[in-house]
């Protein structure tokens, strides 16, 4: 495959690469602030390694990824408000001169997981990420999954158990959806420490598998995929996964088979390779 540009657009930092793969990856990180400061690092990076003829972006959203829609490439209405209704695809596109594909940053991932990673070869699969939110997309019946405008797999609403759990919740939207109660600003509002400095065996990690697993029995009965990929800064507690897989075979009680829940085979580069991904199909 050629080399091509990639952009993991995230609401805490972007990671800008040039590449054809995993194994000839160039790739900076830096924080997201402003989107005048984050775009001028972006095109920084891109004019010092030389020209490429598409950049494909995986972003934070909600973002409209419709090629059609007299907003495609906008991000629309996230809870970062200097970035509300803020073209970044156009942005990228102007300045470097290039074709943009555009998608949310958890399509690129499922599309980096597809192609060299721990979807090889599915046709139907979920990714998911929890970090600082909670996204998740994937494919169906080999293509990447959207709609209206595309999935928001982290607004699901579970059921909250106000006497076991009496947090509120800390979503903008909904209070407690699947992420208002299971991302990391959550648990550190929760537990008043943030995530990395609990010990695993707090109580909060089998609360968070909890409400992980009431998430993936409700994505696996609408979507019925083969497997389901955990990924995000949370998912770094690996004891997260085998508490995971079994509270979604008891949800889920026989009535269908769960399906397999693994972590990333490209871990923390899988949005960005899947971004490249996104160029390289242009």
């Amino acid at each position: 495959m050629s080399k091509a540009g990639g952009i993991e657009a995230g609401g805490s930092k972007f990671v800008c690469a040039i590449g054809s793969g995993p194994d000839d990856l160039d790739s900076v990180e830096f924080p997201t602030t402003t989107p005048e400061e984050t775009v001028d690092r972006v095109i920084e990076f891109f004019r010092q390694r030389g020209r490429v003829e598409a950049v494909g972006i995986g972003s934070f959203g909600p973002i409209d990824p419709d090629p059609q829609s007299a907003t495609f490439g906008y991000i629309t209405s996230t809870p970062k408000l200097a970035w509300r209704n803020f073209d970044l695809a156009g942005a990228i596109r102007e300045r470097l001169h290039v074709k943009v594909a555009f998608d949310t940053d958890v399509n690129a991932a499922a599309l980096g997981e597809l192609r060299w990673g721990a979807a090889l070869r599915l046709p139907t699969f979920l990714y998911l990420t929890v970090g600082t939110g909670v996204g998740g997309g994937g494919m169906l019946d080999g293509r990447l999954l959207h709609g209206r405008r595309h999935p928001e797999m982290g607004h699901v609403r579970i059921p909250h158990d106000r006497d076991r759990d009496p947090f509120a919740g800390n979503c903008p939207y909904h209070g407690d959806c699947l992420e208002g109660l299971a991302a990391a600003p959550a648990i550190e509002a929760r537990w008043g420490q943030p995530a990395q400095a609990l010990p695993d065996e707090h109580p909060a990690w089998e609360l968070e598998a909890h409400y992980l697993a009431l998430g993936i029995a409700n994505l696996s009965l609408v979507f019925s995929p083969q497997r389901v990929i955990l990924g995000g800064g949370i998912m770094r507690r690996e004891q997260l996964y085998p508490a995971v897989r079994a509270k979604v075979s008891a949800l889920l009680n026989g009535y269908i088979d769960a399906p397999e829940i693994v972590p990333p085979g490209l871990g923390a580069r899988a949005g960005v390779l899947g971004a490249i991904a996104l160029a390289q199909a242009m």
